[in-house]
């Protein structure tokens, strides 16, 4: 499919959304359409309706934002939407939409990397650290990087959240970090708490996996640690991430 994008509710072209992305000071969400369907859509919108907030001293229109994601969807009803929200001349809403994205069938690989994102509550567009990140923990044979402050402390992964769960209760890293959507909804249908974590900690849980707009997904190893992946823990886990509703965009 071809990348799609509209800018405040009109189609752009690619001096647009090449203007677009040279804003260096901005915000973002993720999602994934099925159906025409996304889910935790309240979340999103009020994650960016903060962040606009927070760094615009603006309010957002949500009309607009989920009439850019109709609009950039078109026919179109599985997809990964990006909704970006920019200041120039105001705030800007920029929708774009490609290929629908989902997580690997077999479990992660992650090395750790010692860094913390600036306003870490805040999905913002200065990724660049991260993606370095990820591509070195690339290079070294792991398929992504997980952060940890300086005092060896887990915070996130480079573009999702990282948990454990022991087929009842889910515990998240005790950290400055982003409070992803799929995290929040997870956070609705299972019992949850924030510990401080770190690698070596890691061992002691059934089953530790990263969680995104892409869904649910084990971890195997972080650095030279081999983890657990129980296969209890991950089937109840998947389960009651795969019932979450999905909702209409409107």
């Amino acid at each position: 499919m071809t990348d799609r994008v509209i800018i405040d509710g009109r189609p752009g072209g690619a001096d647009d959304l090449g203007l677009a992305m040279a804003a260096r000071y901005g915000h973002f969400t993720a999602m994934q359409v099925r159906g025409g369907r996304v889910r935790g859509l309240d979340l999103h919108l009020a994650r960016l309706t903060a962040a606009t907030r927070e760094l615009f001293g603006a309010s957002l229109d949500r009309d607009l934002v989920v009439g850019s994601i109709g609009r950039v969807l078109g026919d179109v009803t599985d997809a990964g939407v990006r909704v970006y929200v920019v200041e120039r001349d105001g705030v800007r809403v920029i929708a774009t939409a490609a290929e629908p994205h989902r997580w690997p069938d077999e479990p992660r690989s992650l090395m750790s990397a010692t860094y913390a994102r600036f306003l870490p509550h805040i999905k913002h567009l200065g990724g660049l650290p991260q993606m370095y990140l990820g591509r070195r923990a690339e290079a070294r044979g792991f398929d992504d990087a997980l952060l940890v402050g300086t005092d060896g402390l887990i915070s996130e992964g480079t573009i999702a959240n990282l948990g454990c769960f022991d087929g009842e209760r889910v515990v998240w890293p005790d950290a400055p970090m982003l409070r992803g959507v799929s995290m929040g909804l997870l956070d609705r249908v299972l019992p949850g708490e924030h510990r401080p974590l770190r690698v070596a900690d890691l061992a002691g849980h059934p089953l530790v996996f990263l969680s995104n707009s892409w869904g649910v997904v084990p971890v195997g190893r972080v650095d030279d640690l081999v983890l657990k992946v129980d296969e209890d823990a991950w089937a109840a886990l998947a389960a009651r991430f795969d019932a979450v509703p999905w909702d209409p965009i409107a």
